[in-house]
């Protein structure tokens, strides 16, 4: 992926106090789990389940590469949302996926397969 791309491509770290969290009714405080929650905010685009899997365990390798462990534990969480287009705010207004296209960040059939996903998507929005 391409500088111009990352404009559609967010990661979200928030972090809270253990007492802030619970688990199947179980304060985090209480329990001394090391959980983490990871936001991944995209563009709507051809995502397929096969591309967001590959995210989530590139995510989910990177962070436990970063702090050491072998294998990230069963109590950290990726949430991967999509936008939909219309519905991503920058620059001072509206940004669209499309924009990015014309950038050159995307191969030729990466943004055939975006627009496809689009046109149809506004398809069966209109039905």
């Amino acid at each position: 992926m391409l500088e111009p791309a990352r404009i559609g491509f967010q990661v979200h770290f928030r972090s809270l106090p253990a007492d802030c969290m619970a688990i199947g009714g179980r304060l985090l405080d209480d329990t001394l789990a090391d959980v983490l929650v990871v936001d991944i905010a995209v563009m709507d685009a051809a995502w397929t389940r096969q591309d967001r899997r590959r995210v989530i365990d590139a995510v989910l390798a990177a962070l436990a590469e970063g702090l050491g462990l072998a294998q990230p534990p069963p109590t950290w969480w990726i949430q991967f949302r999509v936008i939909e287009e219309g519905s991503w705010g920058s620059r001072g207004g509206v940004l669209s996926i499309l924009d990015l296209l014309e950038t050159g960040a995307f191969t030729p059939q990466r943004a055939e397969a975006v627009r496809r996903h689009l046109q149809d998507a506004g398809a069966s929005h209109a039905s």
